[in-house]
C-alpha cells in the first residue's frame, strides 16, 4: 500500500493489506497522498486526564489514561489547545479523503463539542449524531450528577454538493430487523475476550465498529484508523476484507493490536 504513501516509510507492522505504523498523527497524515482514504473512523484523546476518579471492576481507580491523553505532560490542556488540536488533524484527514469518502469520529462530552466545531470549521458536513448507549456502565461514585452511559460519535462527509457518501441501508435495515437503524445504538461494553492479548482504557468493542464498516464501506476500501491504540478497527476491517491503515504514537498498544491482527490468521 505504499502507493497511497508520498514517501516510503516504514511499516511497524505490515501484510497485503494491513499496516500498522509506529508515528505521530500528526507527523503521518501529511506524508499520505490527497484523497486516497475511502473510510476514516478516530478514537482521539479525550482529554479526561484531569485527576479524577472513576470506578473499574468495583474498585476507585483514576481517571488518568496517561501521556498520550494531553497535549502538555505536564499540565493540563487547555480548551483552545484541545479545539487547536482538533482542527490539525481533522484538516489533515479532509485532504486525504476521497470525495465520496466519510469519517466517523467517537469522543464523549470532554472532546465531543470541540471535535463536532471543528469539522465544520475544516471542510465537513455532519450527517448524522450517533448515541451509543452503554448497558453496564461503571457506577457514579461521586453521586452528584447522572450516570455518564454514553458516547456520542460524529459521522461527516465533505461539505460539497457533489459528495455522495456510501450508506449501505438496506443492509443496516436487515441488521435492525427490517427497520429503519435509528441513531441510537445499544449494546455493552468491550468484553473481556476482546482484551485477552491487553488493555486499552478506551478501547471501542468490536461489534461497533462492524456496524460503521458495514454502513459506510465496500469490500477492499481502504479504512484508517489515525489513533488505532489496541487494533479494533484494523481486527474488525480485516474479518470484513477492508484494507486498512493504523497509525498510533505508543508501542505497548501497537503491540496488543499486532498480536489481535495475527490471532485472526
Amino acid at each position: 500500500m505504499d502507493n497511497i504513501l508520498r514517501d516510503s516509510i516504514q511499516a511497524y507492522y505490515k501484510t497485503e493489506n494491513i499496516d500498522l505504523f509506529l508515528q505521530d498523527t500528526l507527523t503521518m497524515l501529511p506524508m499520505f497522498k490527497e484523497e486516497c482514504i475511502d473510510m476514516i473512523f478516530a478514537d482521539p484523546p479525550y482529554f479526561l486526564s484531569n485527576g479524577g476518579i472513576t470506578c473499574k471492576g468495583g474498585k476507585m481507580v483514576s481517571v488518568n489514561k496517561g501521556i498520550w491523553d494531553r497535549i502538555s505532560p505536564d499540565k493540563e490542556t487547555t480548551i483552545e489547545e484541545k479545539h487547536l488540536f482538533n482542527r490539525r488533524w481533522i484538516g489533515m484527514c479532509q485532504k486525504i479523503l476521497k470525495p465520496n469518502g466519510t469519517i466517523w469520529i467517537s469522543g464523549t462530552l470532554h472532546n465531543i463539542y470541540s471535535v463536532g466545531m471543528a469539522l465544520e470549521q475544516e471542510g465537513f458536513k455532519i450527517i448524522n449524531n450517533i448515541t451509543w448507549q452503554k448497558t453496564n456502565p461503571p457506577p457514579n461514585l461521586a453521586c452528584k450528577c447522572f450516570t455518564h452511559s454514553t458516547e456520542t460519535i460524529l459521522w461527516a462527509k465533505k461539505n460539497d454538493k457533489k459528495s455522495k457518501q456510501v450508506f449501505n441501508y438496506q443492509l443496516m435495515k436487515e441488521l435492525n430487523g427490517g427497520k429503519q437503524m435509528k441513531d441510537v445504538w445499544t449494546g455493552s461494553l468491550t468484553k473481556p475476550s476482546e482484551k485477552r492479548f491487553g488493555k486499552h482504557p478506551t478501547q471501542k468493542p468490536e461489534y461497533l465498529l462492524e456496524r460503521i464498516i458495514l454502513a459506510s464501506t465496500q469490500p477492499e476500501d481502504m479504512v484508517l484508523d489515525p489513533f488505532v491504540g489496541s487494533g479494533t478497527t484494523g481486527v474488525v476491517a480485516k474479518r470484513l476484507k477492508r484494507r486498512f491503515i493504523g497509525i498510533d504514537n505508543n508501542l505497548e498498544y501497537l503491540q496488543i493490536a499486532k498480536k489481535r491482527l495475527e490471532d485472526l490468521q
